[in-house]
């Protein structure tokens, strides 16, 4: 997988600049639902796809393990597989492992070999890390080894599964009908800079941050040259997994609220800054001092999500669609309204945000995952309990 070469690009497309569909689906009361409408409302934004890329966020599907890190990997063979696993035993408390189910999908070419492991940090950390930085560490120490092992998700009670294809083919192929959640995302690629592989499909992830993402950012360069400043390296060869580190260091390590952090993403330009009210000014001016290199230039749509809330943000003069649309106790962002009215066709409230304002959905306070069995029916092919 890391060589290049052996990318699956089913098409052969060079490069296509075109639309990515996004999707995202939250139920603020914390009830639980299954992925069949999300998938229907991906599906339904086939044409923004190309067949080179796929991809779910789940948040509240795995209960049974809420307290353990989830941590999903792909691997291009069993050797390096079995290499992996020597050093996850060295570095974690192995609770569980089992190979991510799948059925035969006829549209799917070539998939790699993808595992779940479910993981405690030692009691001991080193350097006084706290247990969230720790994981971060051991996740980018096997990113970059030279190993065809790639941690495309590490959160706990969520998970990431994506690969090369339409979403709703990789839907299938994981057997995401048969999984519940309170929050999905989704996307469906049109890879423009990059080639078409299985890690670098969307979401993007790192701990319980994800992010799925419409768009093109020009500022890869410097976002991620500031970010490896930080300890993080950027080796899924795309520039949404920048952005998924940028959120992780302004909003977890740096504790910025999320009206706050968005405001260093899609920054307000000098000269509205200079109009606004010395208060907001100066912190505005603030922060484009200090986080300057996170600026994100060039058109986006994303949507960002993490246990509990789901975040849709879109560049300062919105050259990427986000719609949202409201009904009961549902919150849906997308790229196309059609989408949203395919699975709740009478909505409360529908609107389109204005350009670098954010969409925050919450869970509502004192909300409670429903704790209803996850995987009713699942066929596991190996399961194997860790003494």
């Amino acid at each position: 997988m890391k060589n290049l070469i052996k990318v699956n690009n089913t098409f052969g497309d060079d490069k296509v600049i075109d639309a990515c569909s996004i999707f995202g689906a939250m139920d603020k009361s914390g009830r639980r639902f299954s992925g069949e409408g999300v998938i229907k409302a991906i599906a339904n934004m086939h044409d923004r796809g190309n067949g080179l890329g796929g991809g779910f966020a789940v948040y509240g599907l795995y209960p049974e393990h809420a307290d353990n890190y989830a941590l999903h990997i792909m691997y291009s063979n069993e050797a390096d597989r079995q290499e992996t696993e020597v050093f996850l035993r060295d570095s974690f408390s192995l609770i569980w492992q089992e190979e991510v189910p799948t059925r035969p999908t006829t549209t799917i070419k070539n998939p790699p070999l993808v595992w779940r492991y479910f993981v405690n940090t030692l009691a001991e950390l080193p350097d006084n890390l706290s247990a969230d930085d720790y994981v971060v560490s051991r996740v980018m120490a096997i990113n970059a080894s030279p190993r065809d092992a790639f941690v495309f998700s590490s959160g706990k009670n969520m998970a990431v599964f994506k690969g090369v294809g339409f979403p709703e083919e990789i839907a299938e192929y994981f057997r995401l009908e048969e999984y519940h959640g309170y929050l999905w995302t989704a996307h469906g690629r049109f890879p423009t800079n990059t080639a078409a592989w299985w890690g670098g499909a969307h979401p993007f992830s790192i701990l319980d941050w994800t992010v799925v993402h419409n768009g093109e950012i020009s500022s890869y360069g410097i976002n991620r040259r500031y970010l490896e400043q930080f300890g993080y390296q950027c080796t899924m060869q795309t520039d949404t997994e920048a952005i998924a580190y940028a959120v992780d260091l302004l909003m977890r390590r740096h504790n910025l609220p999320v009206e706050i952090a968005v405001k260093v993403l899609a920054a307000p330009f000098w000269d509205d800054i200079a109009r606004m009210p010395e208060k907001e000014r100066d912190l505005m001016q603030a922060l484009r001092q200090t986080y300057g290199s996170l600026l994100l230039n060039g058109p986006f749509a994303i949507i960002i999500a993490h246990q509990g809330e789901m975040i849709g943000l879109t560049d300062r003069i919105r050259l990427r669609p986000l719609c949202v649309g409201e009904k009961a106790n549902m919150l849906y962002l997308s790229s196309e309204e059609s989408a949203i009215r395919l699975i709740s066709p009478e909505l409360d409230k529908v609107w389109t945000p204005s350009g670098g304002e954010p969409v925050i959905g919450r869970l509502y306070p004192g909300a409670v995952i429903q704790g209803q069995p996850v995987r009713e029916k699942l066929a596991v092919p190996y399961r194997v309990k860790v003494r």
